[in-house]
């Protein structure tokens, strides 16, 4: 019994010992370090030690508590700043300054005009002033004497009463009561020979009897063409439409 427990003791000094020894090494290493000039900025080596326990029999008794082992506080390394290269002024180059040439005017060459020669305008012939004519004056016909218009007025009379007398019809009611008469018509006509106004001057006695007579005047019209001694102005004529049972 007394030889184990001489044993793990043995153990742990040895334990114990190989801590010390790496903290002292540690801390040499720390000491020495600083004081090294480095051409290149290196990372530091860290040396990890391990400590492999072996399988402990266990013991009624608690085993002591280990203390943890202190941290190694690597230095900083600060990186080595390269200074910032200064502008460069360049110095402004001096202006140059000319000379001032005279300046030599140029003479102005103006090309020759060329003269035209001007065309004088035509002469214009003066105007002529033609003197109209002047037409003879044709001289009216002579007026129809008083004869060759009552001449002229008897013939065309006879004239409308055959244009007339084509539409001469005897009423049906005179016929039966036996009336008869004449009824006698006056016209107004103008020179072509168109119609103006009719009128009964003389009545035949019975209105139904002057009344066709007028009919059979409106169903004559247009009348004939009228002879040259009426057509200068507007006449009358007279017309007799006689109505006789045969």
């Amino acid at each position: 019994m007394n030889s184990a427990v001489i044993q793990h003791s043995s153990k742990e000094y040895t334990i114990v010992w190989a801590i010390i020894c790496s903290v002292l090494l540690h801390g040499l290493l720390a000491l020495i370090i600083p004081n090294i000039k480095l051409d290149d900025v290196k990372e530091p080596e860290v040396l990890e030690i391990s400590l492999a326990k072996k399988a402990e029999p266990q013991t009624q008794t608690q085993p002591e508590q280990i203390p943890p082992e202190p941290e190694v506080i690597q230095p900083k390394i600060e990186p080595k700043l390269k200074p910032e290269p200064k502008p460069v002024i360049k110095d402004k180059p001096s202006p140059i300054v000319q000379e001032s040439q005279p300046v030599v005017e140029t003479p102005v060459i103006t090309p020759p005009q060329e003269v035209l020669a001007v065309k004088p305008a035509p002469e214009r012939p003066a105007p002529t002033h033609t003197v109209p004519v002047a037409e003879p004056v044709k001289e009216p016909p002579p007026a129809p004497s008083q004869a060759d218009i009552d001449n002229a007025t008897g013939r065309y009379g006879n004239a409308l009463w055959n244009a007339i007398s084509k539409h001469k019809k005897y009423p049906k009611i005179a016929q039966m009561r036996g009336w008869q008469g004449e009824t006698i018509i006056e016209l107004e006509l103008d020179g072509t020979g168109k119609l103006k106004s009719k009128k009964v001057t003389q009545s035949s006695g019975y209105e139904v009897l002057d009344k066709q007579a007028l009919e059979m005047v409106e169903k004559a019209l247009p009348f004939p063409t009228p002879p040259e001694a009426l057509r200068s102005s507007n006449f009358t004529i007279t017309v007799p439409v006689p109505f006789k049972l045969e």
